[in-house]
Formats: C-alpha cells, sequence, structure tokens
C-alpha cells in the first residue's frame, strides 16, 4: 500500500513572519502581556455573503493605551449593503484611502502579532477575519482571544435577586463605567470603548483576588 505525505501548503512570507512571532512566549507577569484591542464593522451579520468594511485596532499594556500602537484600515466595498449605512457612516463616495482585503488582513496580523485578542462579542469579529483569511487560502488566527462582554459577566455579585443577563451590549458597558460614546459604531471607536471597558473590568477582577494570566483566558 502506497502511502503519500501531505503536501505543506506554501504560505505568503506575511503569513510565516505571524506564525513566527507564536514561537516566543507570552510573559509571565500580566502587567507585561500585550493586547489587541479591536472591532471590526461590516455589510452584515452574515458570516459568508458578508464582507468587512473597516477594522481598528489598539495596543495595550499594563492599564494603558499607547497612542502610537493603533491600526485602522478601510477595505474596498464590493459588498455593499446601504441599509447599514446608518449604522456604521461609511459611505462608497468618502474620499479615504482603501485597502483590498488582503491588504488589510497582512496590516491586521503585522500589527497583532502573537498578542491576546480582546474584543466585545469576539466571536462574530474573529469569525469574520478568519472567514476572510479562507478567502485567501490562509489559516485561521492562531491568538488567544478575550471577551468583553463575558469577563464583565466575571465581575457580577452572585445573588439569587439578581440574574445575571447572558449577554451585555457595548452600549450597556460604556453606559456602566461612563465611557463617551462620541464615536460609536466606528471600528476605531468601538475598540477604543471596548479598550476602556477592559481596563475598568481588569481593575474589578483583580479588586477580587489575584489575577494571573492563566486565570483571565480561564
Amino acid at each position: 500500500m502506497e502511502f503519500f505525505k501531505k503536501r505543506k501548503i506554501n504560505l505568503p512570507t506575511f503569513w510565516e513572519t505571524y506564525e513566527t512571532a507564536f514561537e516566543i512566549p507570552l510573559p509571565k507577569q500580566l502587567n507585561e502581556v500585550r493586547f489587541v484591542v479591536f472591532d471590526t464593522e461590516t455589510t452584515g451579520f452574515d458570516y459568508e455573503k458578508d464582507r468587512i468594511l473597516s477594522i481598528g485596532c489598539l495596543g495595550l499594556k499594563n492599564n494603558t493605551i499607547a497612542a502610537n500602537d493603533s491600526l485602522e484600515r478601510y477595505l474596498d466595498q464590493h459588498y455593499y449593503h446601504a441599509d447599514n449605512v446608518e449604522i456604521h457612516g461609511i459611505l462608497r463616495t468618502e474620499n479615504r484611502e482603501y485597502s483590498s482585503e488582503l491588504e488589510a488582513l497582512q496590516h491586521f496580523l503585522a500589527f497583532t502579532q502573537n498578542a491576546i485578542l480582546v474584543a466585545h462579542h469576539a466571536g462574530f469579529d474573529v469569525k469574520m477575519i478568519n472567514k476572510a483569511l479562507k478567502r485567501h487560502g490562509l489559516p485561521k488566527l492562531k491568538n488567544k482571544v478575550l471577551d468583553t462582554s463575558v469577563l464583565y459577566r466575571r465581575t457580577l455579585i452572585r445573588s439569587p435577586l439578581l440574574e445575571k443577563k447572558e449577554s451585555y451590549s457595548l452600549d450597556e458597558l460604556a453606559e456602566k463605567f461612563d465611557i463617551s460614546k462620541k464615536d460609536r459604531h466606528t471600528a476605531l471607536g468601538d475598540a477604543y470603548i471596548t479598550a476602556i471597558a477592559f481596563i475598568k473590568i481588569m481593575g474589578k477582577l483583580k479588586s477580587k483576588k489575584p489575577l494571573t494570566l492563566k486565570k483571565l483566558l480561564g
């Protein structure tokens, strides 16, 4: 019986560079870990048909957002739903610099490297990124991911009189932590709101008991 070795897929250099970053172990001290808080604005919520319109990212380390550690990319809008403009506010005719989907993914991977990704309702954003990667013959994201909606639930006191909701919106967190919603529904604006909420949540979790990266990811 003849056996065939699985053929190795040739991946682009930028993916190999991204993959190599994971050979470096994450810092043991939580204040040394780099988080990348990100958000995507999309044409809708269908993972197969809809596309990413923009990606916004902020680097965060030791509860500090670095002003020069950010990324914002607008993507070519071949899939466009006019009904969603009043939500995300992105128009075809706006005078912005647009990237192809592959170029935007390349910038995103170069920015994130092996950082821990943070997003609100992270499953949606991660899946949209993974679907985009798949369209270009690339593997899924390798980063560990945290969801601020899930983390926020961990800060709530268990009480028979107070039932935890299954999910909390970004607007609810913004109101809870008194965060300005000035740039709500832009990718970078929502990433900023999420980053501030994440810092507030981390503070609450640390006040309950010592927090390690392992416990945070658990």
